[in-house]
């Protein structure tokens, strides 16, 4: 567009816009009109707002598709980032929903405010190509996340889990600020097209490597690959359900896309081998390093836990590795299976949470012991859980089996161009093997195990109940017809 207005801005930038008013008119009614109404009426009627304010955000996106690049790549939309942005609205709608009937904090306004405000940050995340406003929404985002994971003031293991999170989300930002300000030296611009063009058109240069290393150390923190992963058991463990929920889905979902950005478009040029034949300096064999950690480190250690939370923190980290290797492989095809991989494991962590939660308030604990007998006490949230942990262990015809499929099929599909990824392909394959012991003592714990002697049925509201089916048919319905998702991709 020729002439750029302010107007222009407010219309590329209306569902941000959208949610920030839905956020404002949340802390609005509960300080001002309900402050003194029951917290279950409370939470009902901010959740409904901040939900309706997703659902509005999403539909203006459907009803006005845009294809610009605007402000030296600040914003970027094309279909496909839009589509990312309702993902992330509709994880954080679902998230919203998980927390009703929640009893671990009284501000509910600002507990579900700073939900919003992290959706906010991943929808500015995943519509720029620009490393200022990049940074800026990381930042916004982790800021979010940090308070949403000392929510519960009666638990000194959220504040703990909340202290290390900040400390660890510290030093990551500094490696990827010190990364940033090294590709900005190099290349005089911020946009990610140009660096690559400019890294592309030039021999490697000692600082570019640095720049590589701090830049995947950045992100590698956001989606909790090893080594960087040490913040995500204690954060998985300690946070209050529903921000461990968004924490291990949206941002997940978030974080894989723009480190696939940074590498394959600011990168570009900068790629390496990774093969005795065809070795090279650059992003590919780093990356291929944390992938390999990531799993291999992920499910042995998640063999060993007996918190169920741990468990999937860990199992996150093999995941980690999973999806990394879409992001080696660097094709338009690795590209959407990576993102129908995140998606759907978001919705399955999300409502494998959701779950937890429930056995959480009933037992008081998440350990593999006060999972004992869960199917008998509450049948149809152990259900759900069986079909998050077989979806999550890859079994068909789930979503976790096709995401897995696509994602190792897209990989080979681009060994002709980057041999090499073969073995990492069998890695893979070896450790989702491996994964499969540590889902089923779950689910040996909820359907095998004997509850204890004086316990009674859980009562689950029918709205929760509601959530995690409607979570779990999803799974599904992704696995039986992934077209449904893949058409966006």
């Amino acid at each position: 567009m020729n002439t750029f207005t302010y107007q222009d801005l407010l219309q590329l930038v209306l569902p941000e816009v959208i949610v920030v008013v839905t956020t404002l008119l949340v802390l609005a009614l509960d300080l001002m009109f309900l402050r003194g109404s029951e917290k279950p009426l409370r939470t009902s009627i901010g959740a409904i707002i901040s939900v309706l304010g997703c659902a509005a955000a999403a539909v203006w996106i459907l009803h006005t598709p845009q294809t610009t690049n605007v402000l030296d790549g600040m914003i970027v939309l094309n279909p496909l980032a839009q589509h990312i942005q309702i993902a992330l609205l509709t994880i954080s709608a679902l998230t919203i929903l998980t927390f009703i009937g929640s009893t671990f904090t009284e501000h509910i306004s600002e507990y579900l405010a700073l939900i919003l405000l992290a959706t906010v940050s991943m929808m500015f995340l995943v519509t720029t190509q620009n490393l200022l406003l990049l940074f800026l929404s990381l930042e916004l985002l982790s800021l979010s996340l940090y308070i949403l994971v000392a929510f519960n003031k009666r638990s000194a293991r959220s504040a703990e889990a909340a202290l290390k999170y900040f400390v660890f989300g510290g030093i990551s930002a500094a490696f990827l600020l010190f990364g940033f300000s090294l590709l900005y030296g190099l290349a005089n611009s911020t946009n990610l097209a140009r660096i690559g063009n400019t890294i592309h058109e030039s021999t490697l240069d000692p600082l570019l490597l640095v720049a590589i290393v701090m830049t995947i150390v950045g992100l590698g923190f956001k989606v909790a690959a090893a080594p960087f992963h040490f913040w995500a058991p204690d954060v998985y463990q300690g946070a209050p359900a529903p921000s461990a929920a968004l924490i291990a889905s949206g941002s997940k979902v978030a974080g894989f896309f723009i480190l696939f950005q940074v590498l394959a478009i600011g990168f570009s040029g900068a790629e390496g081998g990774i093969t005795r034949n065809d070795y090279g300096a650059g992003w590919v064999p780093v990356i291929a390093i944390v992938a390999v950690l990531s799993m291999i480190l992920g499910n042995l250690v998640a063999i060993l836990q007996t918190s169920v939370r741990r468990l999937l923190a860990y199992s996150a980290v093999a995941h980690a590795g999973y999806m990394l290797l879409g992001v080696l492989a660097h094709t338009d095809q690795s590209l959407s299976a990576l993102l129908y991989y995140a998606i759907t494991y978001a919705l399955t962590v999300l409502g494998a949470f959701g779950v937890i939660a429930i056995a959480e308030e009933a037992t008081g604990g998440d350990t593999l012991a006060d999972f004992a007998g869960f199917s008998r006490r509450a049948p149809i949230p152990a259900f759900c859980m069986l079909i998050f942990m077989l979806s999550l262990a890859g079994i068909p015809p789930l979503a976790g089996f096709f995401g897995k499929f696509y994602l190792f099929s897209s990989v080979l599909s681009a060994t002709l161009r980057l041999l090499g990824l073969l073995w990492l392909v069998v890695i893979a394959i070896a450790m989702s093997a491996v994964s499969l012991y540590y889902y089923l003592k779950v689910l040996k714990s909820i359907y095998v195990a004997n509850p204890p002697a004086d316990t009674s049925p859980i009562s689950v509201p029918a709205l929760r109940q509601i959530v995690l089916c409607l979570i779990a048919l999803g799974v599904v319905v992704l696995g039986c017809a992934p077209n449904l998702l893949l058409h966006w991709l």
